[in-house]
């Protein structure tokens, strides 16, 4: 499974894991992993900074302005997103953040301008990437499409302890109407809505271990590598 690179393309509800599942499938694969979500986060991030989050053409007007681009970091073995050359990695999973970046990524103007960055950043080839809309729009001719889903309740319940764990005073409640507004925004935004492409494959990981996703993906690779 060394030589033919393809492009995966993983999209999916929020919270569903599926940044955890592409790193680690990028890492077993040798390839690059890309973070869309993250980028969407990044530009929610300096709009908020600026006081312009509720100005979308005040958004549109700042995005000559905003660099976005992904580092390795050797001691976290994974990549990180930078906002003009700063790392904001750990301040775009804020819940602030979280709260607002549909709301920004349902922007045409924004989506236009990160999806041909994603594309350029695809161009190459062996490349994992996952986002919402990566196998309808970004890479609709990705040799392999995933759709991942979970339950809503399980889903808040992995993004409260992630978040817990990074030392922040979170509502579970909260989360879950985070995690559930989401999901209507995602679903029924104007530009590229969330949609499972049809010939993407179906993965629900309500009850599935990372371990378990990886087995789960190696049987459809060794049809296509």
């Amino acid at each position: 499974m060394e030589n033919k690179k393809i492009i995966i393309a993983i999209d999916g509800y929020s919270s569903c894991g599926k940044s955890t599942f592409a790193k680690a499938l990028a890492a077993r694969l040798g390839y690059i992993f890309i973070d869309t979500g993250a980028m969407y986060r990044a530009v929610t991030l300096y709009a908020m900074r600026e006081g312009i989050a509720d100005r979308p053409q005040a958004v549109v007007d700042a995005l000559p302005k905003i660099e976005i681009a992904f580092r390795f970091n050797p001691e976290s073995g994974r990549s990180e997103v930078y906002l003009n050359g700063e790392n904001v990695e750990r301040e775009i999973r804020r819940i602030d953040v979280s709260n607002r970046v549909s709301t920004i990524s349902s922007i045409p103007e924004v989506r236009v301008k990160l999806v041909a960055l994603q594309q350029a950043m695809g161009e190459a080839r062996g490349v994992v990437m996952d986002g919402r809309d990566i196998g309808t729009v970004v890479f609709p001719n990705a040799e392999l499409k995933i759709f991942m889903t979970a339950d809503p309740r399980v889903r808040a319940e992995r993004r409260y302890k992630e978040l817990l764990a990074k030392g922040e005073e979170v509502s579970l409640a909260d989360i879950e109407k985070n995690v559930r507004e989401r999901d209507r925004q995602d679903e029924t935004r104007a530009v590229s809505p969330l949609r499972r492409a049809e010939d993407a494959v179906v993965l629900d990981n309500s009850h599935m271990t990372v371990e378990e996703q990886m087995e789960w993906v190696d049987g459809l690779l060794k049809k296509l590598l």
